[in-house]
């Protein structure tokens, strides 16, 4: 089914964002810390075009289904929460939304923890922007669609996924300061690619919202340490004086963002690997937001020869893991990863690069 069909006309225009997968620096974008984030090969894809009524009609490929909307009616929670929160949010910046059609597909993973809202985010509004001439920036699109995420999702994120998915490519990491929103392209360790394997556990962060809990105590920290945000502290030190389990969860931001601002110095395949290890480590113990299923699959692509290091990416919960690998030796060592991890009872999938093995 295409967009004529669903619809009976031709789109207007057409538009697409990149999901994202996080190197290292995770959980410190909501506190104006420092990530680094890349592009994944898969992408949300919107077409568009003018409706022939009075309402708007989405329709999702991957869903197959179609749900139309009224501008006075309550956004429903489902797919199209983020584009209708896009929707009213580039009508608060004071432009006029005409009733329209959106046709998505996607092959970004939805659960894995790649960003898969922000890249419909994205897409949806650089659909828009062409579709009616809108004068906003890359950076612009980034921060409407992180609003919409937190006022009409409900998740309190940082913006590193929005920006990732407006700016990022796959050929280098995008190393972003949160705070500044300044970024630069910085290249991957020579000799080496990227290898994400989904644990099989899918993560629900708005729903059971530990992630929201981990903003709330992330800014309890800043409080009683008097400072903005936790990015304001750089030795793990300072944050002996706070009580458990608050001490661990700054201690784990401090950590993170250093592990950053080392990373960018054009550092070794080796030393680069062994910070995405720390950074895993931290995750587990001290920020509490992995899960064994992701444990066990990172220890087994550390474990393996010509695997540099490797962590859980996105926010926890479930989702998926990031190795930095040897080029060329992507598909040798995905499928010992793969083996192992079922023989220890799981079942995961690779998702970068999009190789197909035998299970």
């Amino acid at each position: 089914m295409n967009f004529q069909r669903v619809f009976g006309t031709l789109p207007r225009t057409q538009a697409s964002a990149p999901g994202r997968v996080n190197l290292l620096g995770e959980h410190t974008d909501y506190n104006d810390g420092f990530v680094l984030p890349t592009a994944i090969p898969q992408r949300t894809t919107v077409q568009i075009g003018f409706s022939s009524d009075d309402r708007h009609h989405f329709y999702s490929a991957e869903y197959d289904e179609l749900i139309n909307f009224s501008d006075d009616d309550t956004i429903p929670q489902t797919f199209v929460t983020y584009i209708c929160g896009c929707l009213r949010l580039l009508e608060k910046e004071g432009y006029k939304i005409p009733p329209i059609n959106l046709y998505i597909t996607s092959n970004v993973p939805i659960g894995a923890g790649l960003s898969s809202s922000a890249a419909l985010e994205i897409a949806t509004l650089r659909g828009m922007r062409a579709l009616l001439n809108i004068p906003l920036d890359d950076v612009r699109l980034a921060q409407i669609g992180q609003l919409a995420e937190i006022r009409y999702a409900g998740l309190n994120c940082g913006i590193m996924d929005q920006m990732a998915s407006s700016l990022a490519d796959t050929n280098t990491m995008l190393f972003l300061d949160t705070r500044s929103l300044k970024y630069r392209p910085i290249p991957f360790p020579p000799g080496t690619e990227i290898l994400v394997i989904d644990s099989g556990e899918s993560h629900q962060l708005a729903a059971g919202s530990g992630y929201n809990k981990r903003r709330a105590e992330c800014e309890e920290c800043a409080r009683i340490l008097g400072v903005q945000a936790l990015r304001d502290i750089a030795e793990p030190k300072a944050v002996e004086v706070l009580p458990e389990p608050l001490r661990r969860r700054s201690r784990h931001v401090i950590t993170e963002n250093n592990r950053v601002l080392q990373a960018v110095k054009s550092l070794s395949a080796k030393r680069f690997g062994e910070l995405m290890n720390a950074s895993h480590a931290s995750l587990r113990d001290d920020y509490e937001v992995s899960v064994p299923a992701a444990d066990t699959l990172a220890a087994i692509l550390q474990s393996i020869p010509r695997v540099f290091g490797a962590r859980l990416t996105g926010a926890g919960f479930g989702g998926a893991c990031v190795a930095l690998v040897e080029t060329g030796k992507t598909d040798v060592i995905a499928a010992e990863a793969i083996d192992r991890y079922q023989r220890a009872g799981y079942s995961g999938r690779v998702l970068v690069p999009e190789v197909q093995l035998n299970s």
